[in-house]
């Protein structure tokens, strides 16, 4: 696996673009971001888009692949860089997380059809609509410490600590699909350093197109 920081490039002529590269609208600019860093893996036609990527915002993203990326136009060639990725992970160790996730748990329908709901949306469904906003953070915090949870019984680690710094709904497009994004960032404890490696490659969460999926670690 590769770590990549890519830099859009500052020049006249990528700058021109910047309605494209970089929309108001936030699902296209999600959308758009991701079509941007397709750029650097589109050499083989035949290649899957199987990297995770997390916008830094002023044009900043890091992206983890399973190959190096390529030369791209749009990215400023000095300030980008890439490096293996490949920590050397043990049992016992403790390390600072930041995740920007789609966070969703899987249900089966009674027709047994298998569909993802948003973990957020479905804790705040049930109160009335009025209370909703004002209950949305404390929501957020309990609901996204739970999936974390969940998601480190199945990736070999354990939370010590998680907050929720934000949480917000984002359109694909003009009244279009819409999907929840959290924004998470802990301690966790390793348990099986093979396993989380392997997710840490996969990503966690939905909507990985869109931004999401990507956890950063480092030493805590």
């Amino acid at each position: 696996m590769y770590l990549s920081r890519l830099v859009l490039a500052r020049s006249p002529d990528v700058a021109a673009l910047g309605m494209l590269l970089d929309p108001k609208h936030t699902g296209r600019r999600a959308d758009a971001h991701h079509r941007l860093i397709w750029s650097a893996f589109a050499g083989d036609p035949e290649a899957r888009r199987d990297f995770l990527w997390r916008a830094m915002g002023h044009g900043r993203f890091l992206v983890l692949s399973p190959r190096p990326p390529g030369p791209s136009a749009l990215f400023d060639a000095a300030e980008s860089d890439t490096q293996r990725f490949a920590p050397l992970l043990g049992s016992g160790d403790r390390l600072a997380v930041l995740l920007r996730a789609n966070a969703t748990r899987t249900v089966a329908d009674a027709d047994g059809r298998r569909r993802h709901r948003d973990v957020v949306m479905e804790a705040l469904h049930p109160l009335p609509s009025g209370s909703r906003a004002a209950a949305r953070m404390e929501i957020a915090q309990q609901a996204g410490r739970r999936w974390l949870e969940g998601q480190g019984s199945r990736a070999g680690f354990v939370v010590e600590r998680a907050q929720v710094s934000s949480y917000t709904v984002v359109e694909t497009r003009r009244r279009g699909p819409r999907f929840g994004v959290i924004d998470l960032e802990g301690v966790i404890s390793v348990t099986d350093p093979t396993a989380l490696l392997a997710r840490l490659a996969h990503g966690f969460g939905r909507a990985k197109a869109f931004g999401c999926g990507l956890m950063l670690i480092r030493r805590a």
